[in-house]
């Protein structure tokens, strides 16, 4: 395509070409890259890439040499020499790097023998990811791109099974009885029997065909013997800023190595295979990376252990130099199986084939033309436009966000940003929630927690101070006040240091919600046309500025017998809906994850659902399943399921206006009709990338569908606001069309039955009389009124995670506080920021 631009650019550098980006392109990287990244040496060194040069050595091999630097102001520089297999890493000017082995004397030598490079280390990338790409780095690559695509088996349901009923074993006993117990709780669990309902049967006979013998499942010889004694964790979820790797290791263990007449006692990794046993190149290699990961938290554990639990065979794996990956297998066979060769057969006829020096294996030919004949060229066209523009976005999030702070920053300075808090230590019990979800407590050890951006809802991992807690657990804030913090996490353990005590650091991934300005329409004779086409049409309406009239025609929908699907972007909009019909004791089903749903809404979601009325059966989920009419969640929440077994008569998609095109489409596709409610005059999707909006990626489905006319209705008359403040929308945007639903509304005034009283302290001590714009801001025939406060003076100053106005929010309490003394109701007053 004309727009790749730099893309095409940079692809286009044969291998053995000297790696020079041209100076403008180096310097659009540096910036993208640098000075946000924090230039070091020391165990999390990060190098900047300054050139690189491939040269011939003696022996008549080529070698990479690279000039590096640690230092912000790029004056001292270092060499790295790469050598071997490491010749291949596709580095360029500009990129980060850091480096494992001895520097001696400013140089850096990388070869097969000793060191590692690890490219833009700061891009965590899992270890399951790495050791799928030994066969194939494009299914690898693939499965990360197009994640919800990978359809689970029933293979893959019992194999989740087995594991987690042996990580319970090794902690109570393998006796056969406790076994079939385990069993029977594991599948009784309501992620299991969701995936049990979606798919496939299993049973428990199919869960017993391992046996484990824990104090001799190790190899025994002459000279050297092996005893696993315990378990020293349960999924381990380990981050590691040095490698570049993150994942979680099925059972950390303790184990004897008997040598002789020595006894030495390491901890391992353990990994967990329910298929095939086949001690193949990516278990092994995936057990390689594991023992890396544990080095983050533990003396180098030096080798990890892989125990098909089919056989009970347990093979020793030893850390071993890792190498640069092999080719691609263009083999038939291989690709037939994978569960990638859909996306694989469209990336390929739809983007890669549509550049000039693209290439597909002769062999591959017919299967890509199989999986792909179906299609258009204008999919084709819309599917590689839309990769592009999705690619650029990426590229801008991630340049925007800054997670190396978590791993190079200590919790002192990253509590300057607002985005952490730390120096907490835990008090109370842990308790159990959920499946899964831990509710831990956290007091302030020395004083009140600093003014954060951190609230209830946010995301955040949980690291200790020391350099080897980092990244102990994950999950969400559920309460936070001037002393205290409460979170949902995903471990029940938390290690401690000797003294009993361990600092935390929580860190958040800000995210932006913005505030939609909503307009409520009257029902009546425009709602019965909207319920009228939605009814007559054949796929879908298109409902311009419909607000008010969702909850009215779901209920309609509902007492019809129509099975409806509803749906937006944030949970706040899904939940807006739901608070309106749970008015009319109308039931649904929420989806999503309880601590971001309303808490008016949670009794409804279907965690409460199940602890409520111990659904703990496949036949009992089933008929909550199919007993519900309205099911309800956001549009990222379709991996659900539910979705696999049901078809809903109709999607209706709230604030579609401001939802990107493929999220939007996700839910349509589980219902024969749908309606798409917004109003394309506000805000269009969010998009960063200045090149992707030209692209044309704000373009919503709900605007590209504007042109079918017949499909499309729009509503005029509203309920929202009186005539005075429609007339500013009315003239700016809507062209006159806006109405008020009835003269009451029109005329609508603000009612301040104590304004009397306010007024006489409001003389008393701010002049009122001789203050113009108090008369104006409470006089009720003026609705609509605008202070300029530039010359008070109130001027603007950064803060932790944005800007603020201590001036104008001084005035904003004032006036707030006058009015509810006046005799409004807080309920009645919005603030917006």
């Amino acid at each position: 395509m004309e727009h790749l631009g730099e893309l095409e650019l940079l692809m286009e550098k044969s291998f053995w070409e000297k790696a020079a980006l041209p100076a403008e392109l180096f310097q659009k990287k540096v910036v993208s890259s640098f000075p946000k990244t924090v230039l070091t040496r020391g165990m999390d060194n990060r190098y900047l890439v300054l050139a690189v040069d491939i040269v011939r050595n003696e022996e008549g091999n080529h070698e990479k040499h690279l000039i590096i630097t640690a230092h912000q102001s790029l004056e001292y520089k270092d060499r790295c020499i790469l050598r071997n297999d490491w010749c291949s890493v596709p580095i360029e000017p500009g990129d980060i790097i850091h480096l494992e082995g001895d520097c001696m004397a400013g140089t850096w030598i990388i070869d097969k023998h000793f060191g590692y490079l690890i490219l833009y280390p700061d891009m965590l990338i899992s270890g399951t990811s790495i050791a799928s790409s030994i066969r194939c780095m494009r299914r690898a690559v693939l499965s990360e791109t197009f994640r919800s695509s990978d359809p689970a088996t029933r293979q893959m349901l019992i194999g989740t099974v087995l594991h987690e009923v042996f990580q319970k074993a090794i902690s109570d006993s393998f006796a056969s009885e406790k076994l079939q117990e385990l069993a029977f709780q594991t599948i009784q669990e309501i992620k299991h029997l969701k995936e049990i309902a979606s798919r496939c049967e299993i049973s428990c006979s199919n869960c017993f065909f391992f046996s484990f013998r824990p104090s001799n499942g190790g190899k025994n010889n002459s000279t050297c013997s092996i005893e696993v004694v315990n378990s020293v964790d349960i999924e381990e979820s380990i981050w590691s800023p040095r490698f570049g790797l993150k994942g979680k290791i099925d059972v950390t263990v303790g184990v004897k190595i008997h040598r002789g007449y020595k006894t030495k006692y390491k901890i391992m990794p353990l990994e967990l295979k329910t298929g095939k046993e086949s001690n193949s190149i990516e278990h092994r290699s995936q057990v390689v990376l594991y023992t890396l990961l544990s080095q983050e938290r533990r003396a180098d554990p030096e080798a990890g252990w892989l125990l098909y639990l089919k056989t009970g065979q347990m093979y020793p794996v030893p850390k071993t130099q890792l190498a640069s990956l092999p080719q691609i297998i263009e083999e038939e066979k291989t690709c037939k199986y994978c569960s990638q060769m859909g996306n694989c057969a469209l990336y390929s006829r739809a983007v890669e084939q549509h550049m000039d020096d693209s290439s597909v294996p002769i062999v591959m030919l017919p299967k890509v033309k199989e999986e792909t004949q179906h299609l258009k060229l204008t999919h084709l066209e819309y599917f590689r436009l839309w990769c592009l523009m999705l690619t650029l976005e990426s590229q801008s999030k991630d340049n925007r966000k800054n997670h190396q702070n978590i791993w190079l920053m200590p919790a002192s300075k990253m509590e300057e940003s607002g985005n952490c808090i730390g120096n907490l230590i835990r008090t109370k019990h842990v308790k159990t929630v959920g499946d899964g979800q831990y509710l831990h407590n956290f007091l302030r050890k020395n004083g009140t927690i600093p003014v954060t951006n951190l609230m209830a809802g946010d995301r955040i991992i949980l690291s200790g101070e020391e350099r080897t807690l980092f990244a102990l657990s994950r999950g969400y804030v559920k309460e936070i006040n001037m002393t205290t913090v409460t979170c949902l996490l995903d471990s029940e353990h938390v290690v401690q240091r000797h003294d009993g005590v361990i600092q935390y650091g929580a860190f958040r991934k800000v995210q932006v919600i913005k505030y939609i300005w909503n307009v409520k329409y009257k029902d009546g004779m425009i709602g019965e046309k909207v319920l009228h086409t939605m009814l007559r049409s054949f796929d879908f309406i298109y409902s311009d500025v419909l607000k008010g009239f969702k909850q009215k025609n779901v209920r309609i929908l509902y007492a019809c017998g129509f099975s409806v699907l509803l749906t937006s972007y944030t949970h706040s909009a899904v939940d807006n809906i739901l608070l309106k019909l749970a008015k009319f004791k109308i039931g649904f089903l929420r989806l999503g994850q309880t601590q971001k749903v309303h808490p008016v809404i949670q009794k409804f979601t279907e965690e409460e659902i199940c602890r409520s009325k111990s659904i703990k059966s496949l036949a009992l989920l089933e008929e909550l399943y199919d007993s519900q009419l309205i099911v309800a969640t956001t549009c990222m929440g379709i991996n659900h399921p539910i979705f696999s077994r049901k078809t809903f008569d109709f999607c209706i998609v709230d604030e579609a206006s401001q939802i990107s095109q493929p999220i939007c489409l996700g839910p349509l596709f589980f219902s024969r009709r749908f309606v798409l409610v917004g109003d394309h005059q506000q805000l269009p999707p969010l998009v960063l990338n200045q090149e992707a909006r030209a692209l044309g990626m704000t373009e919503s489905l709900f605007k590209r569908l504007e042109q079918n006319k017949n499909a499309v209705v729009q509503l005029t008359v509203q309920y929202r606001m009186n005539s005075k403040i429609m007339s500013l929308s009315n003239k700016l945007t809507y062209e006159g069309k806006l109405e008020c639903g009835s003269e009451k509304v029109a005329n609508a005034v603000i009612y301040l039955p104590n304004f009397k009283d306010v007024k006489l302290e409001l003389e008393f001590y701010a002049d009122y009389s001789d203050n113009p714009w108090l008369i104006g801001v409470f006089e009720p025939n003026n609705p609509v009124c605008f202070l300029n406060t530039e010359k008070v003076p109130a001027p603007e100053q950064v803060e932790k995670g944005g800007v603020s106005n201590i001036t104008e929010a001084k005035l904003i309490v004032f006036l707030t506080s006058s009015f509810i003394k006046a005799g409004s109701n807080p309920s009645d007053i919005g603030i917006i920021a």
